[in-house]
């Protein structure tokens, strides 16, 4: 019989997990509580409890090359860094191109999901849910994979924050915020220096009187725009992150620090944060040090409390006739529907095998995609994921037993990983990691673009399960895809030609930068 797998969540994650089990030969059930695909990048202008919001003009960080479906890549008219309206747009192509809408129930919301009372010989899964018109129904499941992301509960911490009950103004989470439009002449305070707290303080401050951007910690800052103009994502490959390995942790921030404030000193932005580079989740802003340039931004630190309408600040000043204060101060993630015994959660913080896993169950029958924070796309991650944990339902890849000494030295973790080196490592498993010493010696072209090139999804199609035909080519037309929405006028000045020699090269002058730069320091 085909194995029943159960998919909760119909966003980036619960695509990818439905197309991985169409893939092994599972039969997918996905659980989607809206009317629609796409979970956290499709916008709504009035948020729903329990999801992901986003805001009107957001548009994602990572490049389209890299955060694609390894076997699907994004049109390569659309820009490297898409709206929000394209990812969705994507979705939808990649889901009518492998059929996967008709495996969704929409308006399903998940209630319950639980162990059957012969789990440990079966690893079967009751699940409940109910629709939008109330009514429940049971179903069983041989596997389950959740895939609703970190996204969905605000943390809104208003006891760290003395007098906000007395605030006259309006406040709350970014989750609810969607345009600048109505604080036009307004004075404003973003708390929060993530990624949503720099977009959200950049956009009210072209319309606000005067927008304050309040952080307890600073942070490092990195631009979209990469060296030449190109999406800086393309610029992070394998000769890089193995030289993120061998050199010093302290070294290798340090040189990193320094590029980063040669485009602005930190220090100077009074954004300098007091851990190092790779220590902490950076945040990704090409227009925060122009506001602050431009006075329309003022860093401030953490917040001592509140009054009426006036805001005291850590360092004595005090802001006077306040109209706003936006909470980006981040998201806890929980699965209500799950008992606490299978995946405990503590201050977003859980013990899973490899982020995927609870690691004390009898059957690997259930599976977490997509809890990851990575300084880099998260699409390819799930689907590295789904791809991993559907060939353990199937029984083909087999994990410790939770007595070895790998589930044992497991640690309660945040969710912050490595791209690259947790793409391999879960790649590795799979059978699908690239490997570059014989490629070097039989498709050298091939090769080195894997080695100097950016990491793009489609490394992990050339071998093992899963493999796809085009992956080859789409490694070698990836810069012509990040180029073409780019030509929209004609200039006939001659085009650089991508050749093998300019990859020797570019490799061999970032060798010799590395080590000048490590013999400098």
């Amino acid at each position: 019989m085909t194995r029943r797998v159960a998919v909760i969540g119909g966003g980036s994650s619960g695509l990818a997990s439905i197309k991985t089990c169409l893939d092994e030969g599972l039969q997918p059930v996905c659980f989607e509580s809206s009317d629609d695909i796409g979970g956290l990048w499709k916008f709504k202008e009035n948020p729903e409890a329990d999801r992901a919001s986003i805001y009107q003009s957001v548009i994602i960080n990572t490049s389209k090359e890299v955060m694609c479906f390894s076997d699907f890549p994004i049109p390569a008219h659309y820009p490297n860094y898409m709206h929000n309206s394209l990812i969705v747009d994507y979705f939808r192509m990649f889901a009518d191109r492998f059929q996967l809408t008709r495996h969704i129930r929409f308006n399903t919301k998940v209630l319950q999901v639980k162990q059957r009372s012969d789990f440990s010989r079966s690893g079967q899964w009751d699940v409940e849910t109910e629709n939008k018109d109330g009514e429940k129904e049971k179903h069983i499941f041989d596997a389950v994979m959740i895939c609703i992301g970190h996204h969905c509960h605000p943390n809104l911490p208003l006891h760290d924050f003395p007098g906000i009950d007395s605030f006259t103004g309006k406040f709350f989470h970014s989750r609810d915020y969607k345009t600048a439009d109505e604080w036009r002449h307004k004075k404003a305070v973003v708390i929060g220096i993530g990624n949503s707290g720099g977009d959200i303080a950049v956009e009210l401050s072209r319309v606000t009187k005067q927008l304050y951007l309040s952080t307890r910690r600073g942070a490092w800052i990195l631009n979209r725009v990469g060296n030449y103009g190109l999406p800086l994502d393309m610029e992070f490959n394998r000769l890089v992150d193995s030289l993120k390995s061998i050199l010093p942790h302290n070294l290798f921030c340090g040189l990193v620090e320094s590029q980063l404030n040669q485009r602005f000193d930190h220090a100077l932005y009074n954004l300098k944060p007091k851990h190092r580079m790779f220590s902490q989740h950076p945040t990704v802003n090409d227009e925060l040090p122009n506001r602050i340039l431009s006075g329309t931004v003022q860093v401030k630190p953490n917040i001592r409390r509140f009054q009426g309408s006036s805001v005291e600040f850590d360092d004595g000043s005090v802001v006077e006739d306040v109209d706003l204060v936006v909470f980006a101060t981040g998201y806890r993630f929980s699965f209500p529907f799950l008992a606490s015994h299978v995946v405990s959660v503590s201050e977003n913080k859980a013990s899973l095998y490899k982020y995927v896993f609870p690691p004390e169950l009898d059957r690997p029958t259930l599976a977490i995609i997509g809890l990851v924070q990575p300084l880099g796309a998260i699409m390819p991650i799930s689907e590295m994921q789904a791809r991993w944990a559907t060939r353990v339902f199937k029984g083909e890849l087999l994990l410790p037993t939770a007595s070895s000494p790998q589930i044992r030295r497991i640690q309660r973790h945040t969710i912050q990983v490595d791209y690259i080196s947790y793409m391999d490592e879960i790649a590795e498993l799979v059978g699908v990691r690239p490997s570059l010493p014989r490629l070097l010696l039989t498709d050298p072209r091939l090769g080195l673009n894997l080695m100097f090139g950016p990491c793009t999804p489609y490394q992990y199609r050339l071998r093992g399960p899963g493999k796809w035909a085009g992956a080859r080519q789409a490694i070698f037309t990836q810069w012509e895809r990040v180029a073409r929405p780019m030509q929209t006028r004609p200039c006939h000045d001659p085009k650089p030609e991508r050749s093998l020699k300019w990859l020797l090269v570019v490799a061999a002058a970032a060798v010799v930068l590395f080590i000048n730069k490590c013999l400098l320091n």
